[in-house]
């Protein structure tokens, strides 16, 4: 069993980054530069971006974070979409989910301008991933594909089972993984909450990906030999230590990591490669601009 180690992959991602950013400031060029908009203060969320924001600093990126209340309503936050859109100094921008119930998440995704979408959500994106087109492929699917890629697993003409079909990482992990090239050229089975039998579906799978949020929910007895298996889920399960909780995968890893090639650990597995990739995104983002400029 081999790890798919994550963090590890993140720092090398960071580190290639930073490079590239260092030859931008010795040419006297403009450094990328990422704002992230959180509405209300959830923990989690403010977690999650409070390391984003970290990890600019990190690869010599600029970084903005829009805080706005949770009483927020759908019209002031579609304002402050606008003024991002138009700021020519931003070169990317996300909006931090979930939202407030009283905000339409599917307005908000749509208002923002394409180009800047470096989650990759905007269904212009997600249309132009379908079809095999450049742009920015969703942070968490796009850290899965780098994993695989880096640690040369094989994907061509394999089975690859999909557990969950959320937009953000489910859905289009199953388009990726049966595009053509490397990573992909498999055979995708995409289950959900109304599958029957998954079981019986999993132990067939040379590949499954799992994004339910449900712990410890893949077992060994799911599994076949030699599978390769990555974990998406992430949930806070409570527990007597000093934080009080301890974060858990959607796999039994200490069972399954004995069956299978290869695994991601939760955490180090995919997390930090979001983020990782969620940097790249803006990277392309600033080229795509540059581009346009000429």
């Amino acid at each position: 069993m081999q790890l798919l180690d994550g963090k590890k992959t993140a720092e090398d991602i960071k580190v290639e980054i930073m490079k590239d950013v260092s030859q931008m400031k010795k040419n006297g060029e403009k450094v990328p530069h990422l704002a992230a908009v959180i509405v209300g203060n959830d923990g989690a969320s403010l977690t999650y971006v409070g390391s984003k924001v970290k990890a600019c600093e990190r690869v010599g990126f600029e970084s903005t974070m829009v805080r706005l209340p949770s009483t927020t309503s759908e019209a002031e936050l579609l304002k402050k979409i606008r003024q991002l859109n138009e700021d020519d100094n931003i070169d990317g921008f996300i909006v931090q989910l979930p939202l407030p119930k009283q905000i339409d998440t599917q307005k908000v995704l749509m208002a923002i301008d394409p180009s800047k979408d470096v989650d990759g959500f905007h269904p212009e994106n997600f249309g132009k991933m379908a079809l095999d087109m450049t742009t920015f492929i969703p942070a968490t699917p796009f850290g899965i594909l780098e994993l695989l890629e880096r640690y040369g697993v094989e994907t061509k003409g394999k089975h690859t089972v999909v557990i969950g079909r959320s937009h953000i990482v489910g859905r289009p992990m199953s388009i990726l993984m049966g595009r053509k090239g490397f990573p992909g050229n498999s055979t995708v089975t995409l289950t959900h909450s109304y599958t029957k039998n998954i079981a019986q579906i999993t132990t067939q799978a040379d590949i499954i990906i799992t994004a339910l949020g449900v712990p410890n929910y893949l077992k060994a007895e799911m599994v076949k030999d030699g599978a390769v298996v990555i974990d998406v889920g992430i949930t806070r399960v409570s527990d007597e230590s000093e934080k009080g909780y301890h974060i858990t995968g959607d796999v039994d890893f200490d069972n399954v990591s004995k069956k299978a090639s290869f695994i991601t650990p939760v955490p180090g597995g995919v997390g930090p490669m979001t983020i990782a990739m969620l940097l790249k995104n803006t990277l392309l983002a600033r080229e795509q601009k540059r581009e346009r400029n000429q």
